[in-house]
Order: C-alpha cells, then structure tokens, then sequence
C-alpha cells in the first residue's frame, strides 16, 4: 500500500521539526519521509533519491533551535550554512511553514490542511515508523 500512495518529502534546518512532522504524517497513513538536505552539498538531493510527489519545507531560526535541542551548541553561521544547503529545495517547495511561532500540533495543523486541500491520498491506516534520525534517535 504505501508505494502506492503518493512520497511526501519533508526537509528543512536542523530543529526544524522535520521527524515530528514525518511521525505524525505516517501515523494518519501519510507517505512521508524526511530529506536531509541540510547536510548535502549537492543543492537537489532531495529530489535525486526517489522524487516526491510534494515537498514541505520546514522553518526555524537561531533561538527556536536552541529551545528546541538545548543539547546542541548552535550558532549563527551553522544556520546560515544549513540554509544556504536549503535554498533549492526551499525554492521548490509545494508548501513552506516558519515553525518557530508554532507547536508540534499547529504545523501538523497546516500540513494536513494543505493536503487536505490538494486530495493527497492516504492510506486508512497507520504506516510504519522510520527509524529515527537527529533529534528523534535515543
């Protein structure tokens, strides 16, 4: 069932949001899995690797990040980088949201919202969860 259902591709900085946003997805039957384009060099990465159907792209600044994963020293430059990385899947995004004023709830929100809007099919039941990545590892 799930190669049949349409790949949605979440990227965006570190901290972003990105595995919250997939788990929650796959979990209403959603497609999706996260592109981590922040750490490639090569500016359509995501898109190489099996092309998604859609591409969310997902925002966060400096002190979002720090509130968010207080374990990890960030800075200014390391953003700048990562968005940089992000400018041609940011580009080419089907649906950008800035998560920094938002909870976890509020971007599933806005992304099943967008979906919604444009009858991305779904599977009725849950997908299998990814192994975890960044944050989301134990």
């Amino acid at each position: 069932m799930q190669s049949s259902l349409p790949l949605i591709k979440i990227v965006g900085v570190s901290a972003a949001g990105k595995s919250t946003l997939v788990a929650a997805l796959r979990e209403r039957g959603y497609n999706a899995r996260p592109a981590s384009q922040e750490h490639s060099s090569v500016p359509d990465m995501w898109r190489r690797i099996r092309p998604p159907a859609l591409l969310i792209y997902l925002d966060a600044d400096l002190d979002a990040q720090q509130a968010r994963r207080p374990d990890v020293s960030w800075n200014a430059q390391a953003l700048a980088a990562e968005k940089e990385r992000l400018q041609h899947a940011q580009a080419h995004a089907d649906l950008y949201i800035d998560t920094r004023p938002l909870t976890a709830s509020q971007v599933l929100e806005r992304a099943l919202e967008f979906l919604h809007e444009k009858n991305v099919p779904h599977g009725h039941a849950p997908l299998p969860p990814l192994p975890p990545t960044g944050a989301a590892k134990p």
